[in-house]
């Protein structure tokens, strides 16, 4: 319980609310632009994918720059990070997302809202079908997040940013 009274604890949790913000304001408002089509997923998967770059670069040495829920329940599961930590990170993400969707959709002209860039599974695809699939695209993402946050290639975690965008980048693009 020491580490709530830690003030670099509160600065990772608001570096990781803020990052969820602007991932989730960023990403979504490029999904949003797109005509349909190929054109439109490349940018909106490159959209999610730069985000999670720049803010993992921005905030690797705040927080570890996890940005997401799923990296940081990952990591609590290996005992990379404590409990109050996780929980911490994962209450930040959460409301940090629906701040960045209530942001983009108040900036957002109604006429252009639409479903503010929600995916829903396509008319072929059956939910068992849809859940497998997010759990391989989430597997492989945890698994970049693994190999690239690793202490011992370099020791600095916004180093990991790059490989973990491109790894949302190539999930968005199979995956949508």
């Amino acid at each position: 319980m020491r580490e709530l009274r830690s003030s670099s604890f509160w600065r990772a949790v608001m570096a990781e609310f803020l990052g969820s913000l602007l991932y989730t304001l960023l990403g979504l408002g490029a999904s949003l632009r797109g005509a349909q089509g190929p054109l439109g997923l490349l940018g909106a998967a490159l959209a999610f994918g730069m985000a999670q770059a720049t803010l993992g670069r921005v905030l690797g040495p705040v927080s570890g720059g996890h940005i997401n829920p799923a990296i940081t329940f990952a990591f609590l599961l290996a005992s990379q990070l404590s409990l109050p930590r996780a929980l911490g990170y994962l209450l930040a993400q959460l409301l940090g997302a629906l701040a960045g969707a209530g942001v983009l959709y108040g900036l957002t002209p109604a006429p252009m809202r639409g479903t503010l860039g929600l995916t829903a599974l396509h008319p072929g695809v059956g939910p068992g079908q849809g859940t497998v699939l997010e759990l391989l695209l989430t597997a492989q993402l945890v698994l970049c997040a693994f190999a690239s946050y690793d202490e011992r290639h370099d020791g600095r975690p916004g180093s990991a940013a790059l490989p973990v965008g491109l790894a949302l980048t190539l999930g968005h693009l199979f995956g949508v």
